[in-house]
């Protein structure tokens, strides 16, 4: 009894071993066949930037470089021209577009459905507190970074910042041009003290990272000195390097050691740094961008300009050649926030540039890897 008893277990588990064996075959012929018989490699991220990227047109990639304002509170037939014509990457809204939460809900769903591209838009909104916000009738304006500054509170900023990318994040935006990292005592800045406004700015930057929400870092590489506003005219900060480094840049080192490149922009200003470039603004100078914040400093993320059709831009040069210089200096995506004649040329005058070899497409390529990486894992939370 006890020899049979033993021979029916051996048979069963020789049964259950044979069919085990068959499981795994078939579960490895499944996962890691890629169909030529070898094993296939788990696609990463960087894969599927890579295979996008190498799949986009010249249009659509100079495209991708190009963030725009549009007219009006819902999609019309010239908003569509800019997305389908020239695939503008991003959009940024202004209350001139937002009349009600139901209906800025509706147009940024009908541009991502219309934009008909191989990753999101970025649809952008300054939505920084204090007086600098939009959508007041139906979005509670948060308070600004000078109260939260002064209540000495850091985790203020840092609930204030999720609860904003909250709201911004159920309305379908994903990107907010805040917050302010600039060092000064004024409305829009955490305070005067770097340490103490590097704290505040990085407590803000995990309250959008908790919600999904990029951010922006600006006005890079600080604008707390300034004098004239960039909207009127270019004006310069005569302070040298070092006390940059030592008060204007901490806040914005500080995000740069701590957080993600994937998770935010940073924001260039238009005002002059003799004591980095002797000759060009900041959003227009290579030795600021290129060798300055990702030689020295080590950023590895977004660069974005501010509105190039502010006049401390628009009045010394034309937009056709602004994109071009832009990103000759290093910035990956050139906003311009109005009139969609500027638009357009700023996007012809980076085509023509790539096309007769001004820009090269390498230099291209690297900026919509950055563009695009960034909207996937934006897109997949």
């Amino acid at each position: 009894m006890m020899q049979k008893n033993a021979g029916r277990f051996a048979l069963v588990l020789l049964a259950v071993l044979a069919m085990s064996a068959a499981f795994v075959v078939a579960g490895c012929g499944k996962a890691q066949s890629d169909g030529t018989g070898s094993p296939a490699k788990q696609q990463t991220l960087d894969d599927k930037v890579n295979a996008i990227v190498d799949s986009m047109t010249t249009t659509e990639k100079v495209g991708q470089m190009v963030m725009i304002g549009v007219q009006g509170t819902e999609v019309t037939d010239d908003s569509l021209y800019m997305l389908h014509q020239y695939h503008m990457g991003g959009v940024i809204l202004f209350d001139r577009n937002m009349e009600s939460a139901d209906q800025t809900k509706k147009l940024i769903a009908d541009l991502q459905a219309q934009a008909d591209q191989k990753v999101p838009l970025f649809i952008g909104v300054d939505e920084e507190g204090g007086q600098v916000v939009r959508g007041k009738s139906f979005l509670t304006p948060p308070p600004s970074e000078q109260e939260i500054g002064r209540s000495g509170e850091v985790t203020r900023a840092e609930e204030s910042a999720r609860q904003t990318a909250e709201k911004l994040k159920k309305l379908g935006f994903n990107v907010n041009f805040a917050p302010v990292a600039d060092v000064g005592d004024y409305a829009r800045s955490f305070g005067s003290d770097p340490e103490q406004t590097a704290k505040f700015v990085a407590a803000a930057a995990q309250g959008y990272e908790q919600e999904h929400v990029m951010y922006a870092l600006k006005h890079f590489p600080g604008i707390g000195r300034g004098t004239v506003d960039s909207h009127e005219d270019i004006s310069s900060i005569t302070a040298t390097k070092d006390e940059l480094m030592k008060r204007d840049l901490v806040p914005f080192q500080k995000v740069i050691d701590e957080r993600q490149p994937e998770d935010y922009f940073i924001l260039v200003s238009h005002l002059r740094y003799p004591a980095l470039d002797a000759e060009k603004p900041a959003s227009l100078s290579k030795a600021i961008q290129t060798d300055f914040l990702r030689g020295e400093l080590g950023y590895r993320g977004l660069i974005i300009t501010d509105d190039v059709e502010m006049g401390a831009l628009a009045k010394h040069y034309s937009f056709r050649e602004l994109g071009v210089k832009a990103v000759e200096a290093g910035s990956d995506i050139v906003l311009v926030c109005h009139e969609y004649p500027h638009e357009t040329d700023v996007y012809l005058g980076l085509l023509d540039a790539v096309q007769d070899g001004t820009i090269p497409m390498e230099r291209v390529n690297e900026s919509v890897r950055r563009i695009v990486k960034a909207k996937l894992v934006h897109a997949q939370s």
